[in-house]
């Protein structure tokens, strides 16, 4: 019942803001707009388009929110008018009452406000989808950022959770189509998400992760978690003081070098991704920042981290065969790639497969950013996955997304930027650096601890096994040695093996740096 209502809901929302004569408005058929006439009958539709469709989506709630952040991005895809009015979704949703906000720092901490922190701002500076932020002072002297959950946050997701559960469903019920974009699976991965965002806590432990990962980058800022003050729904950072990114012309005016924050940029994300394994899937303009600060001038601050992506050893390594291959326009290796994880049908054509990737992304090779849509690209390749009944990979779903948010700010720093270029010489270190020397010794570290302890208890047990009397422990001795034996010639192999590697990676190197790129 709660789910009919919901949709209902929805539908009246739709109807209430003219959404449904705004997609009847894109059409120029005759008859369509005849039709977008009728049903503007009798409606106040007089406000813009872009406000229309804003504040119904505010209406719908945070999910819906969230997907107009996803696609204020996306200003190759969408009118400026619309893209300008969803801009405003990202850090500028509605807050809610500073009353309620103190209520729930009191209770999280079990103490009025003024023994928590020596100054509060009662205005929130910045108010989101799923929280709002205070600046304050801690008793120390520190300046902190103070965020607070929004009340009554999770019966509303639970009820568009389920309504979207019940829908993806029904779409997969529908067709075998359906059945290949596995819904139910990416629904379940984006309720994970979620409910992970409406934990504070794990946000700050995302958060610190981040900034153990990112220190050594020096292009990127992560605030410090104060950890006395971090609570489910309450959560106390260092404050960062920047220039919010879609600020373009105030960074221009500061002397930000534009074009060196659009490569950062991509920088950033490719470490997080592929170094890392653990990047920051929500980087939409209003979650970064640009310091001023002349010893941290023009680095990146990033600000909410309640989404956070995860990646496995064979999921990095699968995608970067696979952006290799794309980048040598080996369409042939792409096509296999897909085979071999399973990702399409084991009776799938390769050369068919190859043509039709090819078809798809060739036109896009050697052109600035500026004339690239990743959208149109995403959706020609949606439609060859359709014919080549590839399968959606759910746990991909927010690398994808996060890809979009980077393109649409490297769209916006730097029209002129080659994603493509700027992206290929990190992933050329990275593909070395799991073939060299460094790599080999990662894994002799990693296995050092079995043989440590099988190494010292060898001449114990042969004092032992030459003292005992004929037959007495034969069988566990001879196993022991024979494992001994064993890891003598893997030790051998490892060594023999390890100095013929070495000699050979200056040959390696070069026929890498020839050919792979």
């Amino acid at each position: 019942m709660t789910r009919l209502f919901r949709g209902i809901f929805i539908v009246w929302t739709v109807l209430r803001f003219g959404l449904d004569e705004l997609v009847l408005s894109s059409f120029q058929r005759p008859g369509v707009r005849l039709l977008t006439r009728i049903v503007s009958i009798g409606r106040n539709l007089k406000a813009p388009r872009g406000e229309r469709l804003r504040e119904a989506l505010e209406s719908l709630g945070p999910i819906f929110v969230k997907f107009g952040q996803v696609m204020s991005t996306r200003r190759d895809l969408l009118p400026p008018d619309i893209a300008d009015e969803l801009a405003r979704l990202q850090d500028r949703v509605p807050p809610f009452e500073s009353a309620v906000a103190v209520a729930i720092i009191e209770k999280a901490f079990g103490r009025p406000l003024d023994r928590i922190f020596a100054s509060f701002e009662q205005t929130p500076v910045a108010s989101a989808s799923i929280a709002q932020v205070h600046f304050a002072t801690l008793p120390n002297g520190r300046e902190v950022a103070v965020k607070v959950l929004r009340p009554n946050m999770l019966p509303a997701i639970e009820k568009d959770l389920a309504l979207m559960h019940m829908m993806a469903g029904w779409v997969e019920g529908a067709s075998a189509d359906g059945k290949r974009l596995k819904p139910r699976e990416v629904v379940a991965e984006f309720d994970k998400y979620l409910h992970d965002e409406l934990d504070l806590l794990r946000e700050a432990a995302n958060a610190a992760q981040l900034r153990r990962n990112m220190q050594d980058l020096d292009l990127v800022m992560i605030p410090e978690m104060v950890w006395d003050f971090c609570m489910p729904d309450v959560m106390v950072m260092e404050r960062m003081k920047g220039v919010p990114i879609s600020q373009v012309q105030r960074l221009l005016e500061a002397g930000v070098d534009m074009k060196k924050l659009a490569r950062d940029g991509v920088t950033i994300f490719f470490t997080q991704v592929f170094r890392d394994g653990f990047f920051h899937a929500d980087m939409h303009p209003g979650n970064i920042q640009v310091s001023l600060a002349p010893e941290t001038f023009g680095r990146y601050i990033s600000l909410d981290f309640g989404i956070v992506g995860t990646l496995t050893e064979v999921d990095k390594e699968y995608l970067a065969q696979n952006f290799s291959a794309f980048f040598q326009r080996d369409y042939k290796r792409v096509a296999e790639l897909h085979l071999e994880s399973g990702w399409v049908p084991p009776e799938t054509r390769v050369d068919e497969l190859e043509a039709a990737i090819r078809a798809c992304c060739e036109p896009y090779f050697d052109r600035p950013l500026r004339e690239i849509s990743l959208g149109l690209v995403l959706m020609r390749l949606f439609q060859t996955s359709r014919r080549f009944h590839v399968e959606i990979q759910p746990q991909l779903v927010l690398l994808q997304k996060t890809l979009l948010n980077i393109e649409g700010l490297g769209r916006e720093l730097d029209p002129d930027l080659d994603l493509w270029s700027t992206a290929k010489p990190f992933l050329e270190k990275w593909m070395l650096e799991q073939v060299g020397p460094e790599k080999l010794l990662a894994q002799l570290k990693a296995e050092a601890p079995a043989y440590a302890k099988l190494l010292p208890g060898l001449p114990r047990l042969l004092s032992q096994y030459l003292k005992s009397p004929p037959g007495l422990h034969r069988r566990e001795i001879e196993e022991l040695l024979l494992e001994q034996k064993r890891t003598n010639k893997l030790l051998q192999s490892v060594i023999y093996g390890g100095l013929g590697f070495v000699l050979g990676l200056i040959a390696m190197q070069f026929i890498l740096r020839v050919r792979l790129f």
